[in-house]
């Protein structure tokens, strides 16, 4: 009796210590369930601040960067930038917005190029690193990368217009003035039909480009530098009148622009109004005074009321300016020949050639200098070279006038029927004007009666 009790008894301890244990593992399984579930808990709240980091700061960012607090917002991008571990686009953008305003482009591009691998297939990063390349002057570089732009965004027109300033940057013209008509097919803006109609004027096609710039005023009448610029085209083609009407109305706009001041002075000065273009450039010079194409204007107006003391004075500080402007020691050189210093006249015609040697009136001028310092075979030789460049009776009369007296009066006859060949058909037909040059009729009407 006492040995089956005993027996059951062990059985049932047996029993129990074996529920214990799968009571144990139970537990020790719902334990680690429990800490899996937490460390992914972690882990997912670890990406969610993350992201939380990379973007919280947006909004400061902006308010900083459109008020213009540069120092204070790149502080701000950096702190987030390092809280991110440089993964956030905005930040990345917004820094090298700022680094290419301030001058820095090789930053700007690499902090544009950082933000285009954190997001591929935003346009506008693609288009910011096409702009910094273009900045550097690496405009094949640019172009490709307007070209990945353009497979996003085929219908932008800043990329088609940002495209147009690359191609023609590379001379590329006929290339850059399709992507300027395609940018304004998609949206018309004035800054691509300046653009438009400065590949045209570079090509020295003045009348299409004219043709663009009246359409521009059509879509933006009032803009003061479209009238402006078509001002100066009819003034380059010769329409003095309508060139007039445009700068004049471009003054009424912007009564202060010294681009327009300076060519509106200039049409009155070449009417023979030297106290009226003075007054014009008077306000010019308080809006840009270091110009030296407005001092060269105002040198040749006192040049104009023979004051050539001051003209000198003044076409020498334009020359200061711009060393290397060719019309400016021409025109020294003519008010030198004038007050008779025929050494420094030769100077600065010399000067004027070795800049711009297809300016044929300069070798004409040089000639009369080297006769005036007894230099006959040399002035024979640019009077020569003159003729050839161009057909102008001016160049025919003072050639034949310097033969004359050299006493080489066969040659000197030879240039003078020349010169009247050139003199009838310049004031002969029905849009031809008199000549009211005294001195050249003076001249004219001497010689004839000499070598008659």
């Amino acid at each position: 009796m006492s040995a089956t009790a005993t027996t059951t008894s062990t059985t049932i301890e047996d029993t129990t210590i074996q529920e214990d244990e799968l009571t144990k593992d139970i537990k020790e399984h719902e334990a680690n369930t429990q800490a899996v579930k937490n460390d992914n808990m972690v882990v997912v709240k670890t990406i969610t601040e993350i992201e939380n980091e990379k973007d919280k700061r947006n909004w400061l960012i902006h308010l900083l960067y459109t008020r213009q607090d540069y120092e204070e917002c790149i502080s701000v991008i950096d702190e987030q930038l390092k809280q991110s571990d440089g993964k956030s686009e905005y930040a990345l953008f917004v820094k090298g917005l700022i680094r290419r305003q301030q001058g820095d482009i090789s930053n700007s591009l690499q902090l544009f190029q950082a933000a285009c691998v954190l997001n591929p297939l935003n346009p506008s990063n693609i288009k910011q690193v096409g702009k910094s390349l273009y900045l550097l002057g690496r405009f094949k570089e640019a172009v490709e990368m307007y070209g990945e732009a353009q497979r996003i965004t085929p219908q932008d027109w800043e990329i088609w217009h940002n495209k147009g300033l690359c191609f023609a940057n590379l001379a590329e013209f006929e290339k850059a003035e399709e992507c300027y008509k395609r940018a304004n097919s998609i949206q018309r803006h004035d800054i691509t039909f300046m653009e438009l109609g400065k590949v045209y004027t570079i090509q020295e096609r003045y009348e299409e480009a004219i043709d663009i710039y009246l359409e521009a005023l059509d879509f933006s009448p009032e803009n003061p530098e479209l009238l402006s610029t078509v001002g100066l085209l009819y003034l380059r083609v010769g329409d003095s009148l309508k060139a007039f009407d445009y700068l004049g109305n471009s003054l009424t706009h912007d009564p202060t622009n010294p681009k327009t001041i300076l060519a509106t002075g200039s049409i009155i000065q070449d009417h023979g109004e030297m106290e009226v273009a003075l007054s014009k450039y008077r306000i010019a010079a308080k809006k840009n005074p270091n110009s030296a194409q407005l001092w060269n204007n105002i040198g040749m107006c006192f040049f104009g009321k023979q004051d050539y003391i001051t003209a000198i004075a003044c076409l020498k500080r334009a020359l200061y300016l711009s060393p290397f402007e060719w019309i400016i020691s021409y025109n020294l050189g003519l008010v030198h020949l004038n007050t008779k210093q025929y050494a420094s006249a030769f100077h600065y015609f010399s000067t004027s050639i070795n800049l711009n040697p297809h300016f044929a009136s300069t070798y004409m001028y040089l000639g009369i200098t080297l006769n005036r310092l007894d230099d006959f075979e040399n002035a024979c030789a640019v009077y020569e070279k003159a003729i050839e460049m161009d057909s102008d009776y001016l160049f025919e009369l003072n050639y034949a006038i310097t033969l004359y007296n050299h006493q080489l009066f066969d040659q000197a006859k030879h240039h003078f029927q020349e010169f009247e060949r050139l003199f009838n058909e310049a004031h002969s037909g029905e849009d031809a004007e008199e000549c009211d040059d005294e001195f050249v009729m003076a001249a004219k009407q001497k010689l004839s009666q000499l070598l008659s």
